[in-house]
This record gives structure tokens, C-alpha cells and sequence, in this order.
């Protein structure tokens, strides 16, 4: 049996999906299709999204010390 692909959940985007990440984080930088708690996001939206959240991830780490 093939096993189906996954595909960049971005809208427009028809890319392979690599990366899985949360949805409410995701939304605040993407318009997104789909539904769930997760997003799937190709290699060249998940580096944007690294971009854009690592101030508010590496608060998230200073947190946890």
C-alpha cells in the first residue's frame, strides 16, 4: 500500500510536508487550511516560521530554568 504524502498545509502551498508544528503558534505568521491542533509545514515554511518565533522561543526556554 503507498503511503499518502503530506502536504504544507500553508494555503497555496503544494509542497512535502516536513515538520509538524502547533497550530496557534503557526497562525499568528501563516493563512492556513486544514483543521486539528497540528500543522504540517514544508522545509521552506518551517524555516520561516523558525524566523519569526525564536524570540518567543527562547523566552519560552529561559522559562523553564
Amino acid at each position: 500500500m503507498a503511503e499518502k504524502k503530506k502536504v504544507c498545509d500553508v494555503v497555496g502551498c503544494e509542497e512535502e510536508a516536513v515538520k509538524t508544528v502547533a497550530r496557534k503558534k503557526a497562525e499568528k505568521i501563516f493563512d492556513l487550511g486544514g483543521r486539528g491542533s497540528k500543522v504540517h509545514l514544508c522545509k521552506k515554511h518551517y524555516k520561516e516560521f523558525k524566523k519569526k518565533t525564536k524570540k518567543e522561543r527562547e523566552l519560552e526556554r529561559v522559562g523553564w530554568v
